[in-house]
């Protein structure tokens, strides 16, 4: 594994306690057609930093190609969504040139689900909201996780777990949501994957995300706790899928992030040490997620080359990667926070990458 200093810090999100602001995590970019670029997170309230806590999404744009984010303002808060929390953000193109903004709404401790609203003016204004996954249930979807196929399907790709009156199933499922009508209404595609083998295993296949390889051919992929990501593919659309297998990335239990640029080449990004005994904890909650490597692969997913460690502090953790191409640039905003956080969840950090210091990778 290589170290490499790639690029620059653009924005950095910390917690602001006197504000009560204990987090800010998990964001997405998007290009608008004046050439600004958005990015949303999640801004916690109130004192308690847990996926549960009270929280609003929170916008900021950039006019110089991402070099620099001005002040961020509330576009949505729980209390307007009737939640208990609202997070994991994706961000999307729409055919008629609205901004799509995805994000799920946890109504209750137990019911979890995503929705879909629309901008046509540049996220000032939004639509009503529109149910992704049309099954009562706690589905977990990461942000930047929403993908458009090539035939114009949106899929979703959802971690399923079982719940119930003061009980929650850690060993989730993967289900996918699909809509071809650019979002209007949304079926659950036939198949599901589960894995194969629980004996050991508290965490199933969780935090799903899914690229096309080809017209018809996804490849998705799972964090789990057996020290890789597992792997499923399926040739028709979304709709089914094979068994569940180990892939070739190692992890701890934290999600792994992969987008294709405009020459097709395919970055993942995510931490390559699986949590072990005898591996130092920190003060305050990592995860094991350290350190963030950058890898890539240049014939479609087949290889992939040596990764490089950009972010290295053995006492931070690194995760939910959001990845925007600009025409000079990789943008990755993802969680950094340290031990003057509190977690490793509660900072969020935008790193422009300049495209001449990526075809140094590998």
């Amino acid at each position: 594994m290589n170290r490499m200093e790639l690029g620059t810090i653009a924005a950095e999100f910390p917690p602001v306690l006197e504000e009560k602001n204990p987090r800010n995590s998990e964001g997405a970019f998007l290009m608008l057609q004046d050439g600004r670029i958005i990015f949303v997170y999640g801004r916690f309230k109130g004192e308690n930093w847990a996926d549960h806590a009270p929280a609003d999404i929170c916008l900021v744009t950039s006019e110089d190609g991402g070099h620099s984010f001005g002040n961020g303002r509330i576009v949505l808060t729980c209390e307007e969504e009737k939640a208990v929390n609202i997070m994991s953000l994706s961000l999307m193109n729409m055919t008629n040139g609205d901004i799509g903004l995805f994000y799920l709404v946890r109504g209750t401790y137990t019911l979890m689900q995503m929705y879909l609203r629309r901008s046509s003016d540049g996220g000032q204004t939004w639509s009503e909201r529109v149910l992704c996954t049309p099954q009562e249930g706690f589905f977990v979807v990461n942000n930047d996780r929403v993908t458009r196929l090539s035939d114009g399907r949106i899929l979703v790709p959802a971690a399923c777990h079982r719940t119930g009156d003061s009980f929650f199933d850690s060993r989730s499922e993967v289900v996918f949501f699909y809509s071809d009508d650019d979002g209007a209404t949304w079926n659950c595609s036939e198949g599901k994957c589960c894995m194969p083998h629980l004996s050991g295993c508290t965490s199933g296949l969780q935090e799903p995300g899914v690229l096309e390889l080809a017209a018809g051919v996804i490849w998705c992929w799972s964090r789990t706790d057996l020290g890789r990501q597992y792997e499923m593919f399926s040739v028709d659309n979304g709709n089914t899928w094979t068994a569940a297998q180990p892939s070739r990335f190692t992890s701890p239990n934290s999600p792994l992030c992969m987008k294709r640029d405009e020459k097709g080449r395919i970055y993942a990004i995510w931490n390559p040490i699986p949590e072990y005994n005898g591996r130092e904890k920190t003060k305050v909650f990592t995860g094991g997620r350290t350190p963030y490597v950058i890898a890539v692969s240049r014939d479609n997913g087949k290889s992939f080359s040596e990764p490089a460690a950009f972010e290295t502090d053995e006492n931070s953790g690194y995760c939910y990667c959001a990845i925007l191409f600009t025409e000079e640039a990789m943008l990755l905003g993802y969680n950094a926070g340290g031990p003057e956080d509190g977690s490793c969840l509660a900072r969020t950090r935008i790193r422009r990458i300049p495209l001449s210091q990526l075809e140094k990778i590998g």
